[in-house]
């Protein structure tokens, strides 16, 4: 402990010499004082608001930015407001509609596939599906499937079995003509989803029965692929000239419909129509 004496002489003071332990109970506010001095929100984290009629200065003063007189400046006015006519959406109206039944293929040319096979982008001695196409960026965002068209078919010299949503009646053609093979399958987008994750096989389903002269060893997938349900896929899928997978369900001379039953494959039977013998009543002419 010091004393120690003004220079005044008129008072006097005591210092003691506090040990560095103590100094963190005695004088906490020290400590923070400075931490929060400097608290201060983050660069961007809210927008300072518009003060307005404050003065011509700011550029929002005098009117606050809405203008001299007029409907805009004392009130409100709705969004679309046509200054009281009729609004034009009434006047002109939407026309046409949405058609909910309608598909977004992908297209996809004889040309560019092989010209991907030509580069090694894509292995013809495998099967050619959605998933391939999609890995070597020969197709991008597909969404409800791929068709194959014939632009191009006589660059075609290389046989391939190709595992497609839809193909066109040319391209099916053309293909087989070079040694290869056509099969159209069904697909829903979240399956194509699943299908470039890996999580679903490209190929098979419950009721396929695809056999490809390339194809490997089955693998186990999670999660399985679907078959239509509707009855305009599954009429395209049964039909052969789109080489659709499910194709084995008709019989021999069967069509693909299966709203029109085949000419000669039903039977029919006539009704017979018995007649009443006529009473002594009904031969009365009055």
């Amino acid at each position: 402990m010091q004393r120690a004496l003004c220079s005044s002489g008129l008072f006097s003071f005591v210092t003691t010499r506090v040990s560095p332990p103590l100094l963190l109970f005695l004088y906490p506010q020290q400590r923070w004082a400075s931490i929060l001095s400097g608290l201060s929100d983050n660069l961007g984290a809210y927008n300072k608001a518009i003060r307005r009629g404050r003065g011509p200065s700011s550029g929002k003063g005098k009117t606050s930015g809405r203008g001299h007189k007029g409907q805009k400046q004392h009130g409100k006015v709705p969004a679309g407001f046509n200054g009281g006519q009729t609004p034009d959406e009434v006047v002109h109206g939407t026309r046409g509609c949405e058609n909910v039944f309608s598909v977004d293929m992908k297209p996809l040319n004889l040309d560019k596939v092989q010209s991907w096979i030509d580069q090694g982008r894509l292995d013809p001695s495998r099967p050619i599906t959605i998933r391939e196409l999609a890995k070597s960026r020969c197709v991008a965002s597909v969404k409800d499937g791929v068709k194959l068209l014939a632009k191009g078919s006589e660059k075609v010299t290389t046989p391939l079995n190709i595992v497609i949503s839809r193909a066109s009646a040319s391209a099916i053609a053309a293909i087989e003509a070079a040694g290869g093979s056509v099969t159209t399958r069904y697909y829903t987008r979240q399956s194509i989803q699943r299908i470039l994750k890996g999580e679903t096989d490209p190929i098979h389903s419950l009721q396929s029965q695809i056999t490809l002269r390339t194809q490997s060893k089955r693998r186990v997938y999670p999660k399985r692929l679907p078959d239509p349900t509707g009855r305009k896929d599954v009429e395209y899928y049964r039909d052969p000239a789109h080489r659709g997978y499910l194709g084995y369900q008709l019989e021999e001379g069967q069509g693909p419909s299966l709203f029109f039953k085949t000419p000669g494959t039903g039977t029919f039977v006539a009704k017979r129509i018995k007649k009443k013998a006529a009473s002594a009543a009904d031969n009365r002419i009055w």
